[in-house]
């Protein structure tokens, strides 16, 4: 299993941890932004980082049958996460703003379900997915995640499994630092696509 120095020292060295001024999906801002996509996209070191986290994972959840991400930033990494644990992999996708299962994807009732994503700060798209679920009378075992930035304030009342928690300072519009103020933000997030 990665330490968490190994797997922001992979972070650093896939550019996956950028610098500046970023409008995250929340709607907060952050200094820093943790781009998953940029990790995702190079195999062998995802692999890496998915491999750790799988093993957290068995570690803690030993028992749920269907892994369901959202969109987009979390289904590279919950079909990764699916085949090295060969479990059944879905996501979730937003139709006017709202999560929907899409695809003829479906959640059978009773089913144990993961809710897996890339990055969780305040565990809205988690706290959406898990709704789906639940009303398909399923129940929601966990949630896990490469990055957990929420510093223990996200929606999810349950522990967060994840490869690496960082702690970044978030503000709102109105309470940017002077550092904030002179850098343009940019929004990479993909919740308004």
């Amino acid at each position: 299993m990665l330490s968490s120095e190994e797997s922001l020292k992979i972070l650093r060295e896939t550019n996956a941890l950028l610098e500046g001024h970023f409008i995250l999906s929340s709607g907060l801002h952050s200094s820093q932004y943790v781009q998953c996509a940029q990790l995702l996209s190079k195999p062998d070191k995802a692999r890496l980082i998915c491999s750790s986290l799988s093993e957290k994972i068995q570690n803690k959840f030993k028992n749920f049958d269907i892994i369901l991400s959202p969109a987009i930033g979390g289904i590279v990494i919950g079909y990764e996460i699916g085949r090295i644990l060969n479990k059944e992999t879905i996501f979730s996708e937003r139709v006017n703003g709202e999560f929907q299962l899409r695809r003829d994807f479906t959640i059978k009732k009773n089913q144990k379900v993961l809710i897996i994503e890339d990055v969780i700060t305040t565990g809205k798209s988690s706290i959406e997915c898990s709704k789906i679920a639940i009303e398909s009378g399923a129940s929601i075992v966990g949630y896990a995640c490469i990055i957990d930035r929420s510093n223990g304030n996200s929606s999810i009342k349950e522990k967060i499994v994840s490869q690496v928690e960082l702690s970044i300072p978030t503000y709102t519009k109105d309470n940017l630092p002077d550092k904030l103020l002179t850098i343009k933000a940019v929004k990479p997030g993909s919740r308004n696509l």
